[in-house]
């Protein structure tokens, strides 16, 4: 499996696995307990082969930085992604010494060892660009493009609306418990 069916969903954990289309969005299975769930409009959704790195130079795509990854632990795991703010930067730097210190926070090195771990563990350890596209895979691809015309957001696309400053003292809560009543 390729970097173009691994997506990262806002406000859930880890990873997951575009699986099918459905009308209003798509399957996705976790690949952390192979769980499915449906993915609509109002999930943000990020594939992990649009994901880049800021480095001094360029943007450099998260599947280099895997490579990078990759080599450096001769296709083993990573560091565990809780290890200290010190640690995580130091490993980051030795992986990839020209990253751009000022825009890629302790955060997102978090995501990426994380990321890189599970997919690991799950067995997808190709990070090459170049893959054969079969019929299933190309019908997987465009499961996500028609989700992106449905209304689902990627991280390349803005919320159509601003949020609510309601939401934050709990106004959205309120509402939505009293239509479940």
């Amino acid at each position: 499996m390729s970097l173009e069916k691994v997506l990262s969903i806002s406000g859930k954990p880890g990873l997951y696995k575009l699986t099918t289309q459905t009308r209003s969005g798509f399957l996705a299975e976790s690949l952390i307990d192979g769980k499915k769930i449906s993915v609509s409009g109002r999930h943000n959704v990020s594939l992990l082969s649009e994901i880049a790195i800021y480095t001094l130079t360029e943007e450099l795509p998260l599947r280099e930085v895997f490579l990078k990854i990759s080599e450096k632990e001769k296709g083993g795991e990573a560091i565990n992604h809780k290890v200290s703010k010190d640690q995580l930067e130091e490993y980051f730097f030795s992986v990839l010494p020209d990253y751009d210190e000022d825009r890629v926070y302790v955060s997102d090195i978090k995501k990426v060892v994380q990321w890189y771990n599970l997919l690991t563990k799950n067995g997808i350890t190709d990070f090459s660009e170049t893959e054969e596209v079969n019929e299933e895979d190309q019908a997987k691809s465009k499961a996500i493009e028609a989700a992106k015309v449905t209304g689902a957001k990627t991280s390349t696309q803005k919320a159509s609306a601003p949020k609510a400053s309601s939401a934050k003292k709990g106004g959205a809560a309120k509402s939505t418990v009293a239509r479940k009543k």
